[in-house]
């Protein structure tokens, strides 16, 4: 049963920098693309960043192109989102998605981590 474990959430200032790594385990199982969502409070979840796995490209949301980066190390099946220049607007509980197949059965998944909150004051 593959499943998604986030860390690196916390307490920043404003123009500080903030890590957040997911990593997935669990099973034998090949990743499509693994992304980050966020949700600030009393807003609806919205789309960060999107890692494709096979192709290696990557997507961003337009609030924060230039300043976030999301990479991969495929080995340790973990996808990070490098946070910097952070604004008191990216205040929100982030988010890791997963999506793929496992083997022993066959079946595709898409998965959600716990969530870690990143708070970023003013």
């Amino acid at each position: 049963q593959v499943q998604l474990v986030e860390s690196g959430g916390g307490l920043v200032q404003a123009g500080e920098s903030l890590r957040l790594s997911c990593a997935a385990s669990g099973g034998t199982f090949s990743i499509y693309a693994m992304a980050w969502f966020r949700q600030a409070p009393g807003k609806e979840r919205e789309f960060v960043a999107r890692f494709n796995w096979r192709s290696g490209s990557t997507t961003y949301a337009d609030s924060v192109k230039g300043r976030f980066t999301i990479s991969r190390d495929n080995a340790k099946n973990t996808v990070y989102l490098q946070m910097n220049r952070l604004i008191p607007e990216d205040t929100a509980v982030y988010y890791c998605y997963a999506e793929g197949v496992q083997t022993g059965p066959v079946m595709s998944f898409e998965l959600w981590g716990q969530g870690t909150l990143v708070t970023v004051s003013s």
